[in-house]
């Protein structure tokens, strides 16, 4: 790009980049920031020129990092970071700079444990704000690699090395029916699926393995037929009205079981569990940050 220069960027711009960056809307960035949208996007073309590369690629419907602009936006954290410090440091304060991040989760997850537990993550973390965004796992992980969430909380299998997790706690699930549809239909021996749906989140069926995958099933069943849902509780919501069997996770159901609303299949066979995560970029310079919160966050079990 035409006369871009050697003086590194000011921290302004940079400020202006990292929350068109996060937000990837730049009305709502220059809000953020208290500035005019002219203002603000004459900042951007500043840094644009002064780096001699491209960072965003707009249209009239969306705002998207260009891969330099993915490159950039590690560092300007850390010095956006790293300037917070000095700042901090010249008035006496004592603590640590406020980073403000959002966390990404599915909502069941969320609602039942993520939101009740912000309190406690404000009282530990002081100099932390944390927003939260839901959606589904393979979401979540393309909005957490293309830096529109800063982490994520999920048990989804990561498949490429750009992300890093920390293990939070441990995730068990359960083959489950309503008791009144089992008890019309009985699901106790393999060739029994031919009679019931199997219900999942999607075509991939990602919950159905753990019951696939273990080295103690019995082969593959074959179901009479296959619904997806989208999301774990509303599999949930189906299975409690006697529409279909799932494998979901323990903690989702562990009120219906205890009530007999819902009853194992095939208890016999172990399930594979798998864990919750907190997954981050590995380029992420604030893993500090990162580790501190799964500590807190290992320390409230779900339920």
């Amino acid at each position: 790009m035409p006369g871009s220069s050697t003086s590194p960027p000011s921290i302004d711009n940079l400020r202006c980049f990292e929350a068109a960056a996060r937000l990837l809307n730049f009305r709502a960035a220059a809000r953020a920031v208290a500035l005019t949208p002219a203002a603000f996007g004459q900042r951007i073309r500043q840094l644009e020129e002064g780096l001699g590369v491209r960072l965003f690629e707009r249209s009239t419907r969306a705002v998207h990092l260009t891969e330099a602009g993915l490159g950039l936006l590690p560092a300007a954290r850390a010095c956006l970071s790293a300037a917070d410090a000095c700042v901090a440091a010249a008035r006496g304060e004592v603590g640590r700079a406020p980073i403000e991040m959002t966390l990404g989760t599915r909502f069941e997850l969320g609602l039942s444990w993520l939101v009740p537990l912000l309190d406690r993550l404000r009282e530990a973390h002081p100099y932390l704000t944390i927003n939260l965004y839901f959606g589904s796992g393979p979401e979540l992980l393309h909005r957490l690699r293309v830096m529109a969430l800063d982490a994520v909380i999920t048990s989804a299998r990561l498949a490429t090395p750009l992300l890093e997790a920390l293990n939070l706690h441990e995730e068990a699930y359960v083959f489950v029916g309503a008791r009144a549809l089992l008890r019309r239909r009985p699901l106790a021996t393999p060739d029994d699926a031919a009679a019931h749906t199997l219900l999942d989140v999607d075509d991939e069926l990602p919950l159905y393995r753990y019951f696939a995958e273990s080295p103690a099933a019995p082969g593959p069943l074959r179901f009479a037929a296959h619904g997806f849902l989208g999301l774990g509780a509303a599999v949930k919501a189906r299975v409690l009205g006697g529409h279909g069997v799932a494998v979901l996770p323990r903690y989702l159901v562990e009120a219906e079981l205890g009530r007999g609303r819902l009853l194992p299949i095939l208890p016999a066979i172990p399930l594979l569990s798998d864990h919750f995560r907190l997954v981050f970029r590995r380029d992420d310079p604030r893993r500090a940050v990162f580790e501190e919160l799964a500590a807190t966050l290992r320390a409230t079990p779900i339920t």
